[in-house]
């Protein structure tokens, strides 16, 4: 993403525990948004990205906020980009949502995440999904794989 002229943060977080790697991503975004000047980051239209439990603790951001967390009360991310996840919980306030799974995941069921999206869109959520053939589950960048290109896709979106 910084290639491509995006400020990008990684986080490590806790396992073991669904609140407390949302706990965790929480606690980022409120870093992120007090240090900003600091960090020359801009704040405005934010996306949050995650694949397989990282797409899970996005998802739940992109539902709840910061605030849902713990935390001081952020804007919700404009976008969540979530890749290769069983996450199938929503909320009708869900932020504009790009989803990217291959057809083929034996952790994350495609049939979930269509199912999801559709709900997403039916809620009046503005969501794009994407299924990739004959790909299983972590493709990562995609690069050299049928899900080449997700990522540009995704910030399109």
């Amino acid at each position: 993403m910084s290639q491509k002229g995006y400020n990008a943060f990684v986080i490590q977080y806790r396992v073991g525990s669904e609140k407390a790697a949302c706990e965790d991503l929480a606690a980022a975004i409120s870093f992120i948004f007090r240090n900003a000047e600091l960090l020359s980051v801009g704040i405005e239209d934010y996306s949050i990205w995650g694949s397989s439990a990282g797409a899970r603790m996005a998802a739940n951001i992109g539902s709840y906020g910061s605030s849902g967390f713990g935390y001081y009360e952020f804007p919700k991310p404009s976008t969540v980009v979530m890749a290769y996840t069983g996450h199938s919980a929503y909320t009708k306030e869900d932020s504009p949502t790009f989803v990217a799974v291959g057809e083929n995941d034996g952790i994350a069921s495609p049939v979930l995440m269509k199912n999801r999206a559709n709900a997403l869109n039916a809620a009046g959520v503005d969501v794009e999904f994407h299924k990739y053939p004959n790909i299983g589950h972590s493709f990562g960048l995609g690069i050299g794989t049928p899900a080449d290109g997700w990522m540009d896709a995704a910030v399109q979106f």
